[in-house]
């Protein structure tokens, strides 16, 4: 089982620099006018790429985002949105943001573990039992302190959305144990924590673009995937699985992210305003998805689905290690932190 565990996070890590090249091209698609004193040169557009559809509390989170924005700078500062995947996968828009092609995006914070490991521990699976304590966590000083992390790769967290509790579902056979997860085809995101969590499940994970993730239920090449109650109605993954399984087997929390150097070249005011923006956001997402999650399980009854309610204290038993497996990369101090805080809850 160890060595099934290392190469499965060797594996994601080898997988993730062959598609990137592991290089950062600092050919940027947008600068900003050298004077910044000069309020008519000072008016520009920020792109905003993220792989759901509009209806999500994702895409409505950031349409708000976009309306204070441009509502408090009085139109100086522009926000374009690039719902449905259109600029590429979550793997892909976060490298853009990397690399100096793309200004902003929002993805699970599992996606950009890949890169800064630490920032996937919220992610470690069963770790909350509501809301209001994985919000809690995350405005915690201890994820405040691991996001300095992506500053190395030219990111910079403005505030914490919110994709829910993961769950998984099935084409044609029910989840209603560890047992059957056995042998299971399922597709996750380029998350290492989820793929380690299904994979001491029993599963065999991998990894695909969530923008063609229907299509590959439809033909076979997955019978299951695993997502937030709010994902799986919003993008209508129920016209292809029958089953759903209330695991909550990993919290889903997404920074929203701006490329450090359009940042640092941001005017101070023009930070502020972002970074209340983004709080205002932050909040309404969390709102949503909260909402959605409660009421959603009703609407994918009506829409066909098998709903099975497990008893979890077995998945909890059988993943109660997946944490040590990445203690070597997270380090001791970030880990005692980590229990600290989850004991005070």
């Amino acid at each position: 089982m160890v060595c099934k565990k290392t190469l499965l996070i060797l594996s994601s890590l080898l997988f993730l620099c062959l598609f990137s090249g592991c290089s950062k091209n600092k050919n940027s698609q947008m600068v900003l006018p050298e004077d910044k004193t000069s309020e008519s040169n000072y008016h520009y557009t920020i792109r905003l790429a993220f792989s759901t559809n509009m209806e999500d509390p994702r895409g409505r989170a950031c349409q708000l985002f976009k309306e204070e924005v441009e509502k408090r700078t009085e139109g100086r500062i522009h926000i374009s949105i690039y719902p449905d995947g259109q600029l590429g996968s979550d793997s892909e828009l976060i490298q853009s943001v990397m690399n100096d092609v793309l200004d902003m995006t929002v993805s699970s914070a599992g996606n950009f573990a890949v890169y800064a490991t630490k920032l996937g521990i919220s992610a470690m699976p069963f770790l909350f039992s509501d809301f209001e304590s994985a919000w809690k966590f995350m405005d915690s000083s201890i994820i405040a302190e691991v996001n300095q992390s992506l500053g190395e790769y030219n990111m910079v967290v403005l505030s914490h959305y919110d994709n829910g509790f993961r769950c998984v579902t099935t084409t044609s056979r029910p989840v209603r144990t560890v047992a059957d997860m056995a042998g299971l085809q399922i597709r996750t995101p380029l998350n290492q924590i989820v793929m380690e969590t299904m994979s001491v499940l029993g599963a065999n994970p991998k990894p695909y673009s969530f923008n063609e993730l229907k299509e590959a239920l439809r033909s076979g090449l997955f019978d299951s995937q695993e997502n937030p109650i709010p994902v799986i109605y919003n993008s209508a993954l129920y016209e292809e699985q029958k089953y759903l399984s209330i695991t909550n087997h990993s919290y889903d929390a997404m920074p929203l992210v701006i490329r450090k150097s359009l940042w640092e070249q941001l005017r101070m005011e023009d930070r502020s305003v972002m970074l209340i923006a983004a709080k205002m956001a932050q909040n309404e997402n969390r709102r949503l998805v909260k909402e959605q999650t409660e009421s959603y399980v009703g609407k994918l009854k009506e829409k066909g689905m098998v709903v099975i309610y497990p008893d979890l204290e077995p998945f909890v038993k059988a993943t109660s290690n997946v944490l040590d497996t990445f203690s070597a990369v997270y380090g001791e101090e970030l880990i005692a932190n980590f229990r600290e805080a989850l004991e005070k809850e």
